[in-house]
């Protein structure tokens, strides 16, 4: 018979973003082994899978088994320690995630993901000050045979039921009786036995290929998702309408009145956005800055593009834990030479000098900030002994990564970038700038920013509910058809709310388009940073000040990483805008 091995992962709880590893509450452990190895998206995730001392063989039922006897005496301080960790692992409710794996090629692999579902609150789980130890788990196994191996078989599914056994009989453990009860006042010797029981049961039904279906029997489903495709598609054609409005009939009309005008010889005053001809390729203000944000908003929508088209494909399934991540850092580090192409192609254009500076802050700025933010959150999780906690190996093989190719990528997209002319603009710009008129309070900047982000967010804020929920509540996260779906719908409301503001401002004679353009998108991070507090205090009832650190920490680099992809989707659209417009009117 084939050997089926219970593989267990650290713990996590919804009411703290602290993950730890199994050995952390001393469980039952295994004799030490060699560990499966872990990608570079597990580690970052905080995954750290290890064999246990629950085996067994295929099809061999086992009935009350003994694993171990772990025994606490309260005045001894260390053991006292850990009979306390334990408890506090009761209190914030840390939930168990194992995987059943095949050890012999007879069975296929199966895993599983399964936090401790609590009993109903029945009369035995009642007495106050106390707590209730689940040292008893009930695994039962379902598999298919197959019928064109060899004598083969397939795990297909695995469920494990929690329960609790005060064992009166330690050596030969029978199942049976009251809950194992810890009081919090007791003193003196704790003795916790830990038993699990094993069934296999045939299940022709499932078939291999849907052996994840009963994972999502617990999600949320997913007629929100329709509901919130269909509300976010109202929203682009909307959008689309507008934009399409204008464009056909308002500039339309513009461009054959502007383009009509020099034929007649008593030419009217100029007026509209063609007064500001002379002016609306200006350089802009901080030139330096908003090139290498062009050039890091190219890296990261690159990059989401990518793997989100992967993910849609199904190579990064959730069955293949850390494969999303791991995906979406490699992608990064290889998409160097794209941000430093674009960075020095607009740096150039908005006529600066300093390419040095430029290549450099486009190599470090932005991953900067986000490795700072990222290793003081590591700091935090290193000093509360949590398994998220990145190993030092791993951070040095990060560095490496950005220095050793990510950093040498850009600076030769740089080099190309810098090599080429400047990008050529329709019209000349005048040696001196206009004056820009007084502007109403719907054409002042802030305004329009303000109300540009509302648009694209809420094409997401629904899809944005279920990420968070796989990201704090750990939950799965498996819709990336939706996913891809809402980035697509989100690029396109994202250049149109900005086209739409930019043409009124250009009406209303404000040629500062460039930044207002970024930012405009670009606000779409300030709604989801208010979003991620809201759902902060009202969905999580996290507690503690490491984890309420640790989870603005995150949030602030999903931000960050958020605003220069939405800014940049934003400043694009305005550029293609702008150029058109520009080129189909005569201008003498």
């Amino acid at each position: 018979a084939s050997t089926i091995e219970l593989f267990v992962n650290r713990l996590d709880s919804v009411e703290s973003v602290l993950p730890y590893e199994y050995t952390a509450f001393d469980f039952c452990a295994d004799e030490p082994e060699k560990r499966p190895s872990e990608n570079l998206g597990q580690v970052l995730f905080g995954e750290r899978i290890e064999p246990s001392p629950y085996k067994f063989f295929f099809k061999k039922n086992l009935e009350c088994q003994r694993v171990c006897l772990k025994s606490y005496n309260t005045e001894k301080a260390e053991e006292k320690a850990k009979l306390d960790f334990l408890k506090k692992g009761m209190l914030l409710n840390y939930q168990h995630h194992c995987s059943v794996i095949q050890v012999s090629p007879l069975v296929a692999m199966s895993q599983i993901r399964d936090g401790p579902k609590m009993p109903a609150w029945s009369a035995d789980f009642n007495d106050k000050d106390t707590f209730y130890i689940f040292n008893h788990v009930d695994i039962t196994i379902f598999y298919h045979v197959v019928e064109n191996e060899a004598a083969g078989a397939r795990l297909v599914a695995a469920k494990l039921e929690p329960k609790s056994y005060k064992h009166t009989n330690m050596e030969k453990p029978d199942c049976k009786g009251p809950p194992m009860s810890l009081n919090n006042k007791f003193n003196g010797e704790v003795k916790i036995p830990y038993t699990y029981s094993v069934k296999f049961v045939e299940d022709k039904q499932i078939r291999w290929a849907s052996r994840w279906d009963y994972i999502l029997e617990s999600m949320p489903h997913t007629n929100i998702q329709w509901f919130s495709i269909m509300n976010s598609l109202v929203i682009v054609l909307f959008l689309s309408g507008m934009v399409a409005m204008i464009m056909l009939r308002t500039l339309h009309k513009d461009i054959a009145r502007y383009n009509q005008m020099d034929s007649v010889e008593d030419a009217q005053e100029e007026f509209g956005w063609k007064l500001v001809h002379g002016d609306v390729f200006r350089p802009p203000r901080k030139g330096m800055l908003l090139s290498v944000f062009l050039g890091s908003g190219t890296q990261i929508f690159i990059m989401t593009f990518v793997t989100l088209f992967f993910a849609c494909l199904g190579f990064l399934s959730p069955a293949n834990r850390g494969a999303l991540m791991t995906c979406a850092v490699v992608l990064w580090v290889l998409l160097g030479t794209p941000a430093g192409y674009v960075a020095a192609r607009y740096y150039k254009s908005f006529g600066g000098e300093k390419w040095k500076t430029n290549v450099l802050l486009t190599a470090f700025l932005c991953p900067g900030v986000v490795f700072a933010d990222f290793f003081v959150m590591n700091l935090i999780l290193w000093g509360e002994g949590s398994s998220a906690a990145m190993p030092f190996g791993t951070l040095v093989a990060i560095l490496a990564l950005w220095f050793c190719i990510s950093v040498p990528l850009t600076f030769i997209g740089a080099y190309f970038g810098f090599k080429k002319s400047g990008i050529e603009h329709p019209v000349r710009t005048n040696q001196i700038p206009r004056q820009i008129p007084e502007q109403s309070f719907y054409t002042k900047p802030l305004p329009g920013i303000v109300m540009g982000g509302i648009l694209p967010f809420g094409c997401i804020f629904i899809q944005l509910f279920f990420i968070l929920n796989s990201i704090w509540s750990h939950q799965m996260y498996y819709m990336f058809g939706f996913l891809f779906l809402v980035f697509i719908i989100l690029v396109i409301t994202c250049s149109e709310a900005t086209i739409l503001l930019c043409y009124f401002h250009l009406c209303a004679e404000d040629y500062h388009w460039q930044w207002r353009s970024f930012l405009t998108s670009g606000f779409t991070a300030v709604y989801f940073l208010v979003y991620a507090i809201h759902y902060f205090f009202s969905k999580l009832q996290i507690s503690g000040l490491a984890s309420t650190i640790l989870y603005f920490g995150y949030t602030m680099i999903m931000a960050l990483i958020f605003f220069l992809f939405t800014g940049t989707i934003g400043f694009f659209a305005c550029f293609w805008f702008v150029t058109k417009i520009y080129s189909v009117v005569k201008v003498d």
